[in-house]
C-alpha cells in the first residue's frame, strides 16, 4: 500500500546508459494513465476522462555511431537491435521506430542511430497504458534525435496505429493522447473525434486511488475486438458514422428486439459518453459526489451491459465503495482484470486518505488472500524531453 508513487526509472534508466554506453545526450518520460470515466467509447468517437499518473516509463538516450543499427536495452530483458531479430517485449518499440521513420522520410529528414536504455515505474498489464508510455516514448527518443518537431496529437497517432496493427482491430487513441498531453493537476475531457482536449482540475478535497487487484488479462484480445466489432455493427445497422452520433440511448429502441446484444452494447456507450460530459460540468460545479455518483454508473454498466468486468474488480469496486469516504469507484481500462479507481475524499492532515487505504487493503486481501497495491495519485503532466547534453 502507498499514499503516492515513488519510482526512480529515470536514475535507472541514466545508470543503465552510463554504463553501457557513457553519457545519455537526453532523457524521454512518458507516464502511464487512470481512466476515471469514459471507457469503451473512445473507438466510438466518444468523450472519455483520463490523467496522467505518477509512473513514468523513461527512456534515456544518445546518438548511435552512423551505419550501425539502433540499438535498445531495458532492465530486467535485455538488449535488441531495432534492425534485427526482435524479442516479444521490443515489439511495440520496434514497430514504432518503424512508423515513426516512415514519418521522417515523408518530411525528408533521415531516420537517425540511436541508443536507448528503458526503464519504467508503470506496473504492466494492469491496465495502466504501460504499451502507450513506451509507445510516446520512443516517438519522442526519435524525434528528438532526429531535430525533428512534432505535436501530441501526432505523437498519440503514431501510437494508436503501433496498437492497432499488433493487434489487429481498430484502437482508440485516449491512452496516447493523454500520455503526450495531460496537464499536471487536471484531468482531461477528450473528444475522440475532434482530438479536443479540455483539462479540468481535480475537485477540491478529493484524491484519486488507483487499486491493483493483482490480477492479469490472459487471452482476451479476441473479446476486445468482438465488443468493438460489435459497436460497428450497431452503428451500421443504426446508420450512424459511430455510436457517438447516438444522444439518448431510447434511439437505440430499434436494435432490442432483434439485436439484443447490439443493443446492450451500444446502450453502455451512449450512456458512458453523456457519462463523461456530465462528469465534466460536475467538476467544473466542484460537485465531487456527483462525479462519484456517475463513476458508480459506469462500473455498473460496464459489468451489467458491456460485460467487461471480473470478479476480482466487481469485489474492489464494492470494498472500495463501503470504505471511509469514497465517493465513487468503477473499473478501469479495458477491463477483465487489473486496476479499479476510486474518487475519495481528502480532508488533509496527516491522516488524508489513509483510513480508505488501509480498509480497501485489509478487506480486499481477506477476500482475495493476495495484498492489492494501492495509491493515491496526483494528476501528472505529459510526456516530456530532458537534454542532458
Amino acid at each position: 500500500m502507498s499514499t503516492e508513487p515513488v519510482g526512480d526509472a529515470r536514475a535507472r534508466a541514466v545508470a543503465a546508459h552510463r554504463a553501457h554506453w557513457g553519457e545519455p545526450a537526453a532523457v524521454v518520460r512518458a507516464p502511464g494513465r487512470v481512466n476515471l470515466i469514459g471507457e469503451h467509447t473512445d473507438y466510438n468517437d466518444g468523450f472519455v476522462f483520463p490523467m496522467a499518473l505518477p509512473f513514468d516509463t523513461v527512456i534515456a538516450l544518445s546518438d548511435g555511431p552512423p551505419g550501425t543499427d539502433s540499438e535498445i536495452r531495458s532492465e530486467g530483458y535485455g538488449a535488441f537491435t531495432l534492425d534485427g531479430d526482435v524479442p516479444d517485449w521490443g515489439i511495440y518499440i520496434q514497430t514504432t521506430h518503424e512508423l515513426m521513420g516512415d514519418r521522417l522520410r515523408r518530411a525528408g529528414v533521415d531516420v537517425p542511430v540511436w541508443r536507448g536504455s528503458v526503464a519504467t515505474d508503470i506496473p504492466t498489464g494492469a491496465s495502466l497504458s504501460s504499451s502507450a508510455a513506451v509507445e510516446v516514448a520512443t516517438v519522442l527518443s526519435i524525434a528528438d534525435r532526429a531535430g525533428f518537431g512534432i505535436e501530441p496529437v501526432d505523437v498519440a497517432r503514431i501510437g494508436q496505429q503501433v496498437e492497432t496493427r499488433l493487434l489487429g482491430v481498430a484502437t482508440g487513441i485516449m491512452d496516447q493522447l493523454i500520455c503526450a498531453s495531460a496537464v499536471a493537476g487536471s484531468a482531461s475531457l477528450i473528444d475522440c473525434r475532434s482530438l479536443h482536449i479540455t483539462p479540468h482540475p481535480l475537485p477540491a478535497g478529493t484524491a484519486v486511488v488507483v487499486m491493483d487487484t493483482m490480477t492479469r488479462r490472459e487471452l482476451v484480445d479476441s473479446e476486445f475486438s468482438a465488443r468493438a466489432a460489435t459497436c460497428f455493427r450497431a452503428a451500421s445497422l443504426l446508420g450512424v458514422p459511430a455510436l457517438r452520433d447516438i444522444d439518448e440511448v431510447a434511439a437505440l429502441a430499434s436494435l432490442a428486439s432483434e439485436h439484443p446484444l447490439e443493443h446492450r452494447r451500444a446502450s453502455h456507450v451512449v450512456a458512458e459518453n453523456a457519462r463523461a460530459l456530465a462528469a465534466a460540468a460536475a467538476m467544473r460545479a466542484g460537485d465531487a459526489a456527483e462525479v462519484g455518483r456517475l463513476m458508480n454508473e459506469s462500473h455498473d454498466s460496464l459489468r451489467d451491459l458491456y460485460a467487461v468486468s471480473s470478479e476480482a474488480l466487481d469485489r474492489m469496486v464494492e470494498i472500495a465503495r463501503a470504505a471511509p469516504g469514497c465517493l465513487g469507484a468503477r473499473m478501469t481500462g479495458g477491463g477483465f482484470a487489473g486496476c479499479a479507481v476510486a474518487l475519495v475524499r481528502d480532508p488533509g492532515g496527516s491522516a488524508g486518505v489513509e483510513p480508505f487505504l488501509a480498509e480497501v487493503a485489509r478487506a480486499y486481501e481477506a477476500w482475495s488472500g493476495v495484498a492489492p497495491r494501492l495509491w493515491s495519485c496526483r494528476a501528472m503532466a505529459g510526456a516530456s524531453v530532458e537534454q542532458l547534453g
